[in-house]
């Protein structure tokens, strides 16, 4: 008889309680290095807000102190990545905008161009290296939760106290007029919108409404706060999404739910025959970037919006014809048109609006860095769009021998890239502020970190 004592049998593996504990580092990320990325996002995603509120220079320097708590909060995590191991892409281009001084037409504008790039570039580089998937999904629902929900009180008190459009308290010079279009806001809530938050355009509000859709449901999915409150985030996020009218975003949507459509429907099939899925979805792709177009015809004026996309026809010509004067390397990087100087000075006013970018992406690539920039970009979004999906549809391997589901948050940076490209059709803000910056982050993350999965406990690995 042995008197040895038998050990207690271990208990049920539960994967996804498991799935949720490895989500978060080893040594446990500090909450103030959570807050920090939340607010850097506020700051930088709602950085129109900042600047209608105080003031370029107030925001400038409020930039600036948030970098630098990055930095230092980089260097505390004490994380180093050789090189190699960035999104080589990633690195290119960022190379390529620095590299354009040598060329650049305006110089000075794109010193200024260049400093701003790098400050979003190190505070993305700060998120991918010292957070998890997780704290990254937290940070960016924090950061949209506040932004949606100021955005809906600001618009409130607007169309309660206000009753009168609002215009920007510090954007345009002392006794200086603005354009009709150049409200913070319309006072329009009451009458069912269009309403413009407190980033002061429809647009950009509703994309923010459009990445907090993303987030906010990929939240109630892998249970990381209560139903109750995922539910109600998500409807504050429809009802805001209504109330922009914004025609770009509603088809931008479209696009991202036939994305997740897409995606979902590859999880569901084996490996072995995905290869017959594949040819669907791409047809789908196709027949949606032709159907967008016609739909525009009857959808922009039922929201109050012309067909050309309220000229942006008119924009891209006007940029493209000065964009093949320098086809090969282009003008210079300088992110934001600097007015200051030729040839931006005057280039695109319409109905007294100075327009301070070319409203797509590829096209101001185009104009700033020619077909080079096109190129070491176009690898860019390729690259991190291939990492994304295979992050977002590949089988997650078995713990313990334990087959372990697919998860939600492994949707994230490819809806999530899905939005920023969409959106870069019909505005250059991939290439500016807190765009960009996603733009790094997730370019970082899914090279470093391509599955939002940690190693099984020791004690169930023995």
């Amino acid at each position: 008889m042995s008197l040895t004592p038998t050990p207690a049998p271990l208990p049920p593996f539960d994967s996804a309680q498991h799935r949720r504990a490895t989500m978060t580092a080893p040594d446990g990320s500090p909450a103030g290095r959570i807050r920090l990325a939340g607010f850097v996002l506020f700051t930088a995603l709602g950085g129109d807000a900042w600047q209608s509120l105080f003031g370029w220079p107030a925001f400038v320097v409020l930039v600036v102190g948030l970098t630098v708590a990055c930095a230092v909060s980089l260097a505390q995590s004490g994380r180093r990545i050789a090189l190699p191991r960035y999104s080589k892409p990633l690195v290119a281009f960022v190379v390529l905008c620095a590299v354009s001084l040598l060329w650049s037409q305006y110089p000075g504008a794109t010193v200024l161009g260049i400093a701003a790039q790098w400050l979003a570039a190190l505070a993305g580089f700060f998120m991918a290296l010292t957070l998890t998937w997780l704290e990254i999904l937290r940070a960016l629902g924090t950061a949209l939760r506040w932004m949606l929900g100021l955005s809906l009180l600001f618009e409130l008190a607007v169309a309660i106290w206000v009753r009168q459009p609002l215009p920007a308290l510090w954007l345009l010079a002392p006794g200086q007029t603005p354009p009709a279009d150049y409200q913070w806001s319309t006072a329009s809530l009451l009458n069912g919108g269009p309403i413009q938050g407190i980033v002061g355009n429809r647009n950009l509000l509703a994309f923010l409404v459009l990445l907090a859709l993303i987030v906010f449901a990929i939240e109630w999915v892998e249970k990381t706060r209560s139903t109750f409150s995922s539910i109600a985030w998500l409807a504050v996020a429809v009802l805001e999404h209504a109330l922009t009218r914004s025609a770009t975003v509603l088809m931008a949507t479209v696009a991202v739910a036939f994305v997740l459509a897409i995606a979902l429907a590859i999880r569901r099939v084996a490996v072995n025959r995905r290869l017959v899925i594949y040819p669907f979805g791409i047809a789908g792709l196709v027949g949606l970037a032709f159907a967008i177009p016609n739909l525009s015809d009857r959808l922009f004026p039922l929201l109050g919006r012309s067909n050309d996309l309220t000229g942006r026809f008119d924009i891209w010509n006007t940029v493209l014809s000065l964009a093949w004067q320098h086809p090969v390397l282009g003008w210079g990087w300088v992110s934001y048109w600097a007015p200051w100087v030729a040839p931006f000075k005057g280039l695109v006013v319409i109905d007294g609006t100075e327009y301070l970018q070319a409203h797509n992406a590829w096209v101001d690539i185009f104009l700033q860095l020619g077909f080079v920039g096109l190129f070491v970009f176009g690898c860019l979004i390729a690259a991190t769009g291939v990492r994304s999906w295979w992050m977002a549809v590949d089988p997650p391997g078995p713990l313990v021998g334990v087959p372990t589901p697919y998860q939600a948050i492994a949707l994230l940076p490819l809806l999530l890239l899905a939005a920023l490209v969409i959106q870069s059709l019909t505005e250059s803000r991939l290439l500016l502020e807190g765009n960009f910056l996603l733009l790094v982050l997730l370019a970082t993350k899914v090279k470093l970190d391509p599955l939002p999965l940690g190693p099984p406990p020791r004690s169930l690995a023995r």
